[in-house]
């Protein structure tokens, strides 16, 4: 019975990053798009509180309270939307993303907040880098805009983009990978792991 259940709900999942690249395809998101999404998430209970629409549901509802769609928030959406499902989806962008694997610290280890210093690289789902930080601070910990020999955890977001390594995301995860070959402890978690934490 459980597997079937997990079975349906990676199903949903699935189907829901279908519907997202289907919403994507004119480069466009329309109030009726996104007004779909809501409620295609409100229907399918069990995978709305599992990521990407764990964090998708509540921005959208926040840009919906309203009750229409401005040109600010069409774009912040266009932007969530394309980062949730993996980098530039529709052909006016070019290729899809090129992200590889990346070098998470396996096993992944449960995070602890207090007294410990993260750096964030990338774009997140869950809210802008600030509100990302906020987080940390809130529970003890402290953050820092670049590696250092004292950095407890690199945070990586989406970083959807096959020119990466010559950003500076790209750069912060090099020179983390550089430190743990050198005998440093970063532990190097995304997004979604960290926000498990929450």
């Amino acid at each position: 019975m459980l597997f079937r259940n997990e079975a349906i709900t990676d199903r949903q999942i699935d189907e829901l990053i279908g519907i997202i690249k289907g919403v994507l395809a004119d480069g466009m998101v329309s109030q009726g798009e996104l007004e779909f999404l809501i409620s295609w998430m409100e229907s399918n209970r069990r995978a709305a509180n599992l990521w990407p629409a764990k964090v998708l549901y509540p921005r959208l509802l926040a840009v919906m309270a309203d009750g229409k769609l401005d040109l600010q928030e069409e774009s912040e959406i266009l932007e969530l939307l394309t980062k949730t499902v993996g980098g530039n989806t529709t052909p006016q962008y070019g290729n899809s993303s090129g992200s590889t694997r990346l070098p998470f610290t396996e096993p992944a280890r449960p995070i602890q907040f207090a007294d410990q210093v993260f750096c964030f690289t990338g774009a997140f789902n869950s809210g802008k880098r600030t509100w990302c930080e906020q987080q940390v601070t809130e529970r003890g910990g402290v953050t820092s805009g670049s590696i250092t020999k004292k950095l407890n955890y690199l945070v990586i977001g989406d970083i959807g983009n096959e020119n990466c390594v010559h950003s500076t995301h790209g750069r912060k995860i090099e020179k983390a990978i550089e430190y743990n070959a050198a005998g440093g402890r970063i532990v190097i978690v995304g997004e979604e792991h960290w926000y498990s934490h929450l």
